[in-house]
């Protein structure tokens, strides 16, 4: 690589840096957060989900733009908003305000990510480069997911819980000041015409969808979400309906033709939905339960972190020497086997639960980044160029879909088992809430160990719920992947070579 090459793609991971950092950062401030703004178990899992909603409704939207006004000016735009609406977040005064926030945050990361993507492909045409970077992105998308805990750690002990969102300010003036001078722009040369009813249709169709999800995941089935969620499935299909009838879709639906994109995206979001949602719930164990700071809490993740950036890094080369959909299957399934490991938490010691952390998230989070990077590359070399924006839209909606619905869906999980394991009369519909209000109460100590068991078990059965996912997936990608026919068409510049 030259050096102009190394330094546009510093400036290429730093909006992945800001978007996976952010999407996880808040596990560890959530204990201080409930306190403040004591928000209700469906406001929390908000505060956490808003923001992964919305990019994941607008992803498909943005990259299309950007494939029409221009890859690197649309960065540029998103990396502005995400710095506003970073300050808005950190000062918000309630948790209605925060919610409102984060969504505006979703806004401006949707802007972000199909470009970065896009332009590793116009920086690195070489395939054997390309290969190298888009490890390097991976690793970064991974290792920021997992560092969140720590950036979010090291905060809170210096600082109040809106300094989570302030940390992103400095890396979004960052990007803004360097990405004129170190990126090209690249845009499609025939772009057609934006077609704004669909732009509306894909993000009306994933909302529903997605509080239908939530509601029924907290509140047990009911008329509303599931009005809801037809509602979304509706739409999706008019939305489908709509992109095949048009000269010009805001999704080209061709793209799935192609076996190796659909798998790899359908493996991107199941993956990141079990690696998200675990982020979400294993901080707040280390620390309301095994009775951990913020910081010892990240620190025992880094073992995680480390192993996601290792297997990332380690992708290309390994896909050198073995076939990738053997790697891409082994790693799905050695996942399952990490967060089968968390498992344990339901019975582990408070001294005892660390070690388990460490051994289980290093597992999974290494497995899960290996996969990524494979898949990612999948994505990007089986797109043709002009539509490499609308193709990483698709494979960021993945990640940052799984990333919602992991924690939704696991949060949602442990939420209810944690209800439902409380004694009666024991208050607090989060175990941090049940920390405030029995503060001073003369029964706090027998009270707070029945509450610490219950949030145990739930944590226990959420990482079962995570493992069982990445093993069916392992399963399901070795029936899509397991003969010539049925993996990526060979191409002179996939990652198999």
């Amino acid at each position: 690589m030259s050096a102009r090459q190394v330094a546009a793609l510093v400036a290429l991971t730093l909006p992945v840096l800001l978007i996976t950092v952010d999407m996880t950062v808040l596990g560890a401030a959530l204990p201080a957060l409930s306190q403040d703004l004591a928000p209700t178990a469906s406001q929390q899992l908000w505060i956490v989900d808003v923001y992964s909603f919305v990019l994941a409704g607008l992803l498909v939207v943005a990259g299309t733009l950007g494939d029409r006004i221009g890859r690197r000016r649309l960065l540029l735009i998103g990396a502005g908003a995400f710095g506003v609406a970073s300050v808005a977040a950190a000062f918000a005064p309630t948790a209605e305000a925060l919610i409102a926030a984060r969504a505006l945050l979703g806004l401006g990361g949707a802007t972000l990510m199909p470009s970065t993507l896009s332009l590793i492909r116009t920086v690195f045409p070489e395939p054997a480069r390309r290969r190298v970077a888009i490890g390097v992105w991976a690793s970064v998308f991974s290792g920021g997911a997992a560092a969140g805990p720590l950036v979010g750690g090291w905060l809170l002990e210096h600082f109040w819980w809106g300094s989570v969102f302030l940390a992103a300010v400095p890396v979004t003036v960052l990007l803004l000041v360097a990405g004129p001078f170190l990126l090209p722009e690249s845009r499609d040369p025939h772009p057609g015409r934006f077609d704004l009813p669909s732009a509306a249709l894909a993000l009306a169709a994933v909302l529903p969808v997605v509080y239908g999800v939530k509601t029924v995941a907290t509140e047990g089935p009911g008329v509303g979400a599931l009005v809801a969620a037809a509602i979304g499935v509706v739409l999706g299909v008019v939305f489908v309906r709509r992109q095949r009838r048009l000269d010009a879709p805001l999704l080209d639906l061709r793209l799935f033709a192609d076996r190796g994109f659909a798998t790899a995206v359908v493996i991107n979001l199941l993956t990141v939905f079990a690696l998200v949602g675990m982020l979400l719930l294993l901080p707040q164990h280390l620390q309301l339960v095994a009775g951990t700071t913020p910081l010892t809490a990240a620190l025992w993740m880094v073992p995680g972190t480390v192993a996601g950036v290792g297997g990332a890094l380690v992708a290309a080369r390994l896909a050198r020497r073995f076939p990738v959909p053997r790697l891409i299957v082994g790693a799905l399934a050695a996942g399952g086997v990490g967060f089968a490991v968390l498992v344990l938490l339901a019975g582990a010691s408070p001294a005892a639960a660390p070690l388990v952390v460490v051994v289980g998230f290093a597992l999974g989070g290494g497995a899960v980044a290996l996969v990524e990077a494979l898949t990612t590359d999948i994505v990007v070399s089986s797109a043709p160029p002009d539509r490499t924006g609308a193709a990483s839209a698709v494979s960021e909606t993945g990640f940052e879909l799984g990333g919602a619905l992991g924690t939704a869906v696991l949060g949602s999980v442990a939420a209810a088992v944690y209800r439902a394991g409380l004694p009666a009369g024991v208050p607090g519909e989060t175990l941090g809430g049940t920390v405030a209000a029995v503060a001073g109460r003369p029964d706090a100590t027998g009270v707070l160990d029945a509450a610490r068991a219950a949030f145990s078990t739930a944590v226990g059965t959420a990482s079962a719920v995570a493992a069982t996912v990445l093993a069916l997936t392992a399963v399901w990608a070795w029936v899509r992947l397991r003969t010539p026919a049925t993996t990526p068409a060979p191409r002179p510049d996939a990652l198999v070579g």
